[in-house]
């Protein structure tokens, strides 16, 4: 948990609940997205009801179910909440992967298993629903074990037991670049203008990931600004707690905000496709960053961000994410899709429902599994680092005296580092220190 940078624990604490905050928000902004999915089929055709959709998505309003591009919210808050542990030096990197792969996965497979579950007991005919539409094309009717194992490991493109699943295969990416990414934002911790000028690098890249349709430099990028914000968090909350800035907020939260829709947005000038279009998306990232940033740096919003339904929305978030398609798709399957208002008002609730218990029963125990693996494995790693020093000093001491070619026996260098005072230039033994536990 971060600490507070100006000596108060409750506002350190406020500021790590307003990102659970805006978590919450953005996993309630993808159920909504996905409901729009399954509505979608049933606003072509002219009319008023295109009419409608049209006015909506190409409007501020699509803010209500930016469900990729609050995908890319969670991007920034995990590059900068992940990266803390190991920029503090609280953790060895050994023990944060170990902790991190149960926490990915234990809840990933406890997911399958819930939709398995479901897909299995409740029968799911094509015929009930739109061909050629997310929810026909992207959801399975069936499972079989080798697509359980595929989507399991997380290493498909792209998924339909649990059609969620895409982004965690980039979080599972991004984990294992993640030495990468802190030694980039350490080497430029206090170049502020390095710092900016690699974030507008990683801006850039993902519109053009964009327009190459390469998802690496599409999401990726968008990790990394988070890690660029955790290398300066501590400064930058101090910075804008400092004096109230309202104006600034405000300003930066409704650019921030138009920015993560500005391709919707440019829609009827740009449509989806178009290179301009492709471009505008790319901001999305940038505007992720920006809502992440107002959320830790504007007292109002924190104060908002740390209400109980927000709050409680971020604690089983990861839960609603993995199981919320599952319920809405299980239920489109059953009424049909062109009741997908009823879909909406039975399955968004009923999505809240089961992650809470979901959040109890898998996701809660996975994190104390995880918490344990990292003790453990950090644990072992300091024994084996401290074996290993012990045998290089039995090795050292034991070595053979092999006389040069001068005739002169070699001096026996003590094992223990010798310091050299640079003021004084005298040595003195300094014995060597336990590594510090890093569990």
């Amino acid at each position: 948990m971060p600490e507070g940078t100006r000596n108060t624990e409750k506002r350190g604490s406020t500021r790590l609940r307003s990102l659970d905050g805006v978590r919450g928000i953005a996993a309630l902004v993808v159920v909504v997205y996905h409901v729009s999915l399954i509505a979608r089929p049933f606003a072509d055709g002219g009319g008023r009801a295109e009419a409608v959709w049209n006015g909506v998505t190409e409007s501020p309003l699509k803010l209500l179910f930016a469900g990729t591009e609050a995908v890319l919210v969670f991007f920034v808050l995990s590059g900068l909440v992940v990266a803390l542990p190991l920029l503090r030096g609280t953790v060895s990197w050994p023990a944060f992967l170990a902790s991190r792969l149960v926490r990915l996965y234990v809840p990933v497979w406890g997911a399958l298993l819930f939709a398995v579950a479901l897909i299995a007991l409740i029968p799911r005919p094509e015929s009930r629903v739109s061909s050629g539409e997310w929810i026909s094309d992207a959801n399975a009717t069936s499972v079989t074990l080798s697509s359980l194992l595929r989507e399991a490991s997380l290493t498909p493109a792209s998924y339909d037991i649990v059609n969620t699943l895409w982004s965690l295969r980039w979080e599972l990416i991004f984990t294992a670049l993640l030495p990468l990414a802190i030694g980039i934002a350490v080497l430029l911790r206090r170049r502020t203008a390095a710092l900016v000028a690699v974030g507008a690098v990683s801006v850039v890249a993902t519109m053009l990931g964009r327009v190459l349709s390469l998802d690496a430099l599409v999401y990726l990028p968008v990790f990394l600004l988070g890690t660029l914000v955790a290398v300066r968090l501590e400064d930058i909350v101090e910075w804008a707690h400092r004096r109230p800035r309202p104006v600034l907020w405000t300003v930066g939260g409704t650019v921030s905000a138009l920015l993560l829709v500005a391709s919707w947005i440019g829609r009827p000038l740009w449509p989806s496709g178009d290179v301009v279009s492709e471009v505008l998306w790319g901001l999305a990232g940038l505007g992720a960053l920006g809502l992440v940033l107002l959320s830790i740096c504007s007292p109002g919003v924190e104060r908002i961000l740390s209400t109980r339904f927000p709050q409680w929305a971020g604690k089983v978030s990861f839960s609603l994410y993995l199981v919320h398609v599952p319920v809405l798709a299980t239920i489109a399957f059953v009424v049909g899709d062109q009741l997908w208002w009823v879909v909406g008002l039975v399955g968004a609730p009923l999505s809240l429902l089961i992650s809470a218990g979901f959040f109890a029963v898998v996701e809660r125990p996975s994190h104390r599994l995880a918490r344990a693996t990292g003790r453990g494995v950090g644990l072992l790693v300091d024994r084996l680092r401290g074996r290993r020093r012990v045998d290089e000093t039995v090795s050292a001491v034991d070595a053979p005296a092999a006389a040069p070619l001068g005739g002169r026996a070699p001096r026996l260098e003590s094992p223990h580092p010798v310091r050299t005072d640079r003021r004084s230039g005298s040595r003195s033994d300094a014995s060597d220190r336990a590594p510090r536990s890093e569990a």
